[in-house]
Order: C-alpha cells, then structure tokens, then sequence
C-alpha cells in the first residue's frame, strides 16, 4: 500500500535540515527567507523561527534583517529634508512598534514580534535578533553608517557567525552592504535624509548618513551585483548547499564571505 504524502512540513522536519546543512549548537545566523517557497508548514513561519532555535540551542541566536516600513522617501525633497507641513502625519521609527518592512518577506516581522526579541535602533539597517547573543547584537547600533564599525553586521562578524539564505534570491544577502562599508571604493555614493525618532517627548527628526544602499554602492557594479559575489564565493568551494523543507538553501560563515566581497568590490572597482 502507498503510504499517502504528509500534508505538512514540521518544525522538526526543517530542524533536521538546518543541522544537515551545517548549523550547530551555539551558532549566530542571520536569516533571509522567501517563505513561500519552504512549503506548507504547520505553524508557518513560526516553524522556521523555531526549528532554527532548536537547532542553535539556548547558547545560539538567530537574526534578521527588518529595515522599517516607513515609505515616505517620495516626500522628501532633493536634500533630504521632509517639508514642514508632511511632518506631523509621517509615523516615527519605534524599534519596538514598527513594522518590518514588507519586501523583505515575512519572517522579519514575525521575528520581531515573537516574545524576547530585540531589535536594533537605527532604522534603515535595523536588524532583529532572538537567542543568546540578540542584546550585543541589537545595542548601540550607530544611526550614521549603521552597516560598518559597531552595527550588528560588524558584530555578526566578530561572533563568527553565519547567513542562512532559505530561497531567498542570493543578492538579498543583506550582510554584504558591510563590505560595502568596509572596501576601498572610489566614488560612493552617499545618502542623506530626515528621519523621524520616536522619543518621550514626541516625535524627533534627525538626519542620517550612510552609503547608498538602495543603488550599487558605486556605479561600476551592476544591480544585482550581491548575487554575483555569492555564486562567486561559493564557486571556490566554501559555504555549504542544500534544502531547507522545499526551498534551495545555502549557508556561509560571515567573516570570510565578507572579505571575500570586500577583495572582489575592490577589484572590480579598480
């Protein structure tokens, strides 16, 4: 008799995958995940949250990459300035309120939203994180270059941590804006605009620097060019590849990827 096909991926099911892929006990990784293409899980996303803390244990932490849905970047003028009559309706960044932002999938937000997250204070690179290690990571996140020196990009590095990409398109390997930050790049290309904080007081704006990140850094590199360094990277051999529930997933320590992206930018720019 055929044994009739189980209707669910369990949280168990896609435990066993992140420990046949090479995530251990202990381990700090950061997430990226297009959910859809996991498959049917009981519990959804919570599935995913919870078969990586299974897998990472009470000594590991996992993370990811929010950003937040502010969506008023078409108000602001050629300075970046807010003009004075948009201010009282535009929402302030509240890293324990708003939301993820939408086009990085879901898992984002309900990893913020599961009970003992932390989530970091700058809001375009705000990052999320559950698990052991989720208070260094999210603490003092600078607001200016909130990718480089002391962000939790550098300390993912620092930790010697991972990046779980779960069908997740590789140029969406968020931690490769900290090579941005870190290579020698001639050119590149700086952002600057008003941004709203949440405060006791009310509502504070504040302007925020950082390197482009909505754009290549500088205009040698093509759009996608983030998914170019991966499948480079991962054509010397490093990293690891295979399946997480139905979706193509990979796994990468971060520190050498990192200046594996770092060397690739500055020759190519060169």
């Amino acid at each position: 008799m055929t044994e009739s096909p189980r209707p669910f991926l369990t949280r168990a099911d896609l435990a066993a995958d992140c420990a046949r892929l090479g995530i251990r006990t202990g381990d700090t990784v950061m997430v990226h995940a297009a959910m859809g293409r996991v498959g049917r899980l009981l519990s959804g996303p919570d599935a995913l949250i919870g078969a990586l803390l299974d897998t990472v244990g009470t000594e590991g932490t996992i993370l990811a990459y929010t950003d937040w849905d502010g969506a008023y970047d078409e108000l602001l003028d050629a300075d970046g300035h807010m003009p004075e009559d948009w201010r009282p309706h535009v929402p302030p960044f509240d890293p324990l309120r708003s939301r993820a932002i939408r086009h990085n999938g879901i898992l984002p937000e309900f990893l913020r939203t599961t009970p003992g997250a932390a989530r970091s204070g700058n809001p375009g690179a705000s990052v999320v994180a559950l698990g052991a290690r989720s208070e260094y990571l999210t603490t003092d996140h600078p607001l200016d270059y909130g990718y480089g020196e002391g962000s939790p990009f550098a300390k993912l590095v620092a930790a010697g941590g991972k990046v779980l990409n779960v069908g997740a398109p590789l140029d969406t390997m968020t931690l490769l804006h900290h090579a941005e930050h870190l290579a020698r790049l001639p050119g590149k290309r700086i952002r600057r605009v008003e941004v709203p904080f949440a405060s006791p007081g009310g509502t504070v704006w504040r302007m925020v620097e950082e390197f482009d990140t909505g754009d290549p850094v500088v205009a040698a590199f093509e759009p996608d060019y983030f998914g170019e360094i991966v499948e480079d990277y991962l054509a010397t051999g490093a990293g690891s590849r295979g399946q997480i529930g139905s979706a193509q997933a990979i796994l990468v320590e971060a520190a050498p990827i990192v200046a594996f992206a770092v060397s690739w930018m500055e020759r190519r720019a060169s």
